[in-house]
């Protein structure tokens, strides 16, 4: 019978570690899993990343939970997609070359709409390009990466503590839209130690929607309710489930030579994240009340910014900030209230998602940009402040 419901409840309460720690992003975005019910977790080592993988290694068996050490990163997608599909809350984590070697299986959740959590601790590229060295090179990867149209909930965490909040954030988001959804730190953030208070009463937890009705009743696995997400039996038991990467109809199944069908599940699997955009997206607001100058930055970037900010501000210039918590689905509205301001993309890469500031503010926009893998000092930032400001 397994564990009996005494010990499993005791399991479920030594799960999250509560309490005030001293641990690096990547650690906490381990115990951030935990504490969302995540029980299984299938990867493959890769710098910096990998970190994740030890912890959920040492972490899943005194929790009940399984930890698998896949023979690769595509075997390591298909596995955490079988295991949600049984029922298991499920992550993998991995790194730029590793999150490529996703893409295709990446697709397949998209397409099956099975819920689960993909971190990409992001380095410098592309290729094997730089292990040990931070990047943000993969904003459009995570957007754009796999073939076909689909919609991404995806996140941008700039400390550890935020590495444990936006882990448990992607989960929920997994469960309640029954979607992949994307963690996209980056090397500085996964490798930095900062104090993590984790408080178990204040942690929110989102399970997905279940069939309402009994097995052996009629069940059609992706037959969306009134928020366009459809319930999810599990694997094993009892509803007649059909589940594949072809486009499928709400019984799922096959209908790849039928137009229409297509039309109809793609715009509703679009809809049920676009529609709940102002349910999803998150983004921090600094001084924007004055602002003549805006930064937008994210992830580690964007502490230098915060920096830059405060050094800009006692030199009498106003800059204020917008921080991307949420990079996707994009803060289009909130981007396009600053088009009267000069704004300022700082990021760890040639210009990624500045082109996405660009769009919706409709303007140009000033860049800084690092390539090498180091990370952009607030000093840079400051330097462009005060040139942007002459102009």
């Amino acid at each position: 019978m397994g564990m009996n419901l005494i010990a499993k409840a005791e399991v479920e309460r030594e799960a999250i570690l509560a309490g005030t720690h001293f641990l690096s992003g990547d650690d906490a975005c381990a115990e951030g899993a935990i504490a969302a019910g995540c029980r299984f977790f299938a990867g493959y080592p890769i710098t910096p990343s990998s970190e994740i993988a030890e912890r959920m290694a040492r972490r899943l068996p005194q929790v009940g939970g399984v930890y698998l050490q896949m023979e690769d990163e595509i075997a390591s997608m298909a596995a955490i997609i079988g295991a949600s599909c049984a029922g298991a809350k499920a992550m993998t984590a991995t790194s730029g070359p590793g999150f490529s070697l996703m893409q295709e299986n990446i697709g397949l959740a998209f397409m099956t709409e099975t819920p689960c959590v993909v971190v990409n601790v992001q380095r410098g590229g592309p290729s094997t390009g730089m292990p040990t060295l931070i990047g943000q090179a993969d904003m459009m990867q995570v957007r754009f990466g796999s073939h076909g149209d689909y919609a991404v909930i995806a996140y941008a965490p700039a400390s550890p503590q935020e590495m444990f909040d936006y882990t448990i954030k992607a989960f929920n988001m997994a469960e309640r839209f029954r979607t992949p959804t994307f963690v996209m730190s980056d090397e500085l953030i996964g490798h930095m130690l900062e104090r993590v208070v984790i408080d178990p009463d204040k942690i929110k937890i989102i399970n997905r929607k279940r069939p309402r009705v009994e097995p052996g009743e009629r069940f059609w696995p992706f037959e969306p309710e009134a928020d366009l997400v459809p319930p999810m039996a599990l694997a094993g038991e009892g509803y007649r489930i059909h589940v594949t990467g072809l486009t499928h109809d709400e019984r799922g199944y096959p209908a790849a030579t039928e137009p229409e069908v297509q039309e109809r599940m793609l715009e509703r699997m679009l809809r049920k994240i676009l529609d709940h955009r102002e349910e999803i997206i998150e983004y921090e607001e600094v001084e924007l009340e004055d602002a003549e100058i805006v930064l937008v930055a994210y992830g580690s970037t964007a502490r230098a910014a915060m920096r830059a900010l405060r050094l800009a501000r006692e030199r009498g210039l106003k800059v204020g900030m917008l921080r991307l918590i949420t990079c996707w689905p994009f803060p289009d509205k909130k981007v396009a209230e600053l088009r009267d301001a000069k704004i300022i993309v700082a990021e760890v890469n040639a210009g990624q998602m500045a082109r996405e500031v660009e769009r919706h503010a409709r303007k140009p926009v000033y860049k800084v940009n690092r390539l090498g893998g180091e990370p952009i000092h607030p000093d840079e930032i400051l330097r462009k402040i005060e040139e942007v400001a002459q102009r």
